[in-house]
């Protein structure tokens, strides 16, 4: 029998439940095809966004799945069941709404059956209501990616003081992590007073560093994201990022020696090269790194976002920068 049951039943936020429709197809195996298309006749207009028919068996347990094109091109008075496609892929009605995105999108899905524990199809998401999550997690993921705390209302809409509190508390946060790079820099005092030019060239590499690091995040939090990589694949794509880097260093290095023959002469050349070099693998690797860590710790991996790989690479580059300089020029 085709039936449009309705719902009514309240599901977790952010699920598979609760953005699913109960409105859809459902028929028994055993009904014959030539019995379901005179059913759907009568129903017609009642079938507005409908693409599948869901067969179900006598506990209305999702048993398999049939197109309405390969409902009308079937031979007549044909049981379902014997023309049903039975590779069925549905999801758990707790699923949370991007993992159900990624299938939807993975599998080019029109719409998805919605199953609980017991698989037996309790609604339907169609891609419409997928396009909307889709949307809505981006949107979410380049606020955490700012970092902004994620806004109830669109910008312009917001008043001053919502924009100022979902702002204010990672630019605090970053400006005390900071500090470590000016105790880094005070560190090292000996050596920038022995070769003031060193100082000429500080912004720039620890700036590449920062650089590097972001780029490598942002390529992995997308990956991640769309189901591209897994967390698994952290060692893999480690020894490729280090080679990468590697020959991303070695160019840039090459790049910023000839500014430093001309600044500060050959010793300073090769440091800034050298420092160029190491930077530029260490960024890298930080920035690939962090979103696998936050994902291994169950957060989102957009958090590993560009202000904070930045303010870590700045820290790091600084230390790396007057250590190389205070062993090769030996301070």
């Amino acid at each position: 029998m085709v039936t449009f049951p309705v719902t009514s039943k309240q599901y977790q936020a952010e699920t598979a439940g609760a953005i699913m429709s109960g409105q859809f197809l459902v028929v028994e195996g055993e009904r014959t095809t030539d019995d379901v298309i005179r059913e759907l006749r009568k129903t017609g207009e009642d079938m507005s966004g409908m693409h599948y028919i869901h067969v179900v068996d006598r506990a209305r347990r999702l048993v398999g799945v049939l197109s309405l094109r390969e409902l009308l091109t079937a031979p007549t008075e044909r049981k379902i069941v014997e023309v049903m496609a039975t590779d069925v892929i549905a999801v758990p009605v707790d699923m949370d709404q991007e993992e159900v995105a990624k299938i939807v999108r993975t599998h080019d899905f029109v719409s998805i059956p919605v199953v609980d524990k017991d698989d037996v199809i309790v609604g339907i998401i169609h891609v419409e209501d997928i396009i909307d999550v889709i949307d809505d997690e981006a949107t979410e993921d380049f606020h955490k990616m700012a970092p902004v705390s994620g806004l109830d209302v669109n910008v312009k809409e917001a008043s001053v003081f919502m924009l100022f509190r979902k702002r204010v508390s990672w630019l605090i946060i970053l400006v005390f992590m900071n500090i470590f790079s000016g105790a880094g820099i005070a560190h090292f005092e000996d050596t920038i007073e022995a070769y003031i030019s060193l100082v000429f060239f500080l912004p720039l590499l620890v700036d590449s560093g920062g650089n590097a690091g972001s780029q490598s995040a942002t390529l992995m939090i997308r990956a991640l994201a769309v189901g591209d990589v897994r967390v698994q694949d952290w060692l893999k794509l480690f020894r490729k990022e280090f080679v990468v880097a590697g020959l991303l260093g070695v160019a840039m290095g090459v790049a910023v020696s000839l500014i430093g023959v001309f600044r500060g002469g050959v010793e300073i050349a090769v440091v800034v090269s050298l420092t160029m070099l190491c930077i530029v693998i260490v960024g890298s690797v930080i920035g690939m790194s962090l979103p696998f860590i936050f994902s291994k710790l169950k957060l989102d991996p957009a958090t590993a976002s560009a202000p904070l790989i930045t303010s870590l690479c700045d820290m790091t580059g600084v230390l790396i920068y007057f250590s190389i300089a205070t062993w090769y020029l030996n301070i």
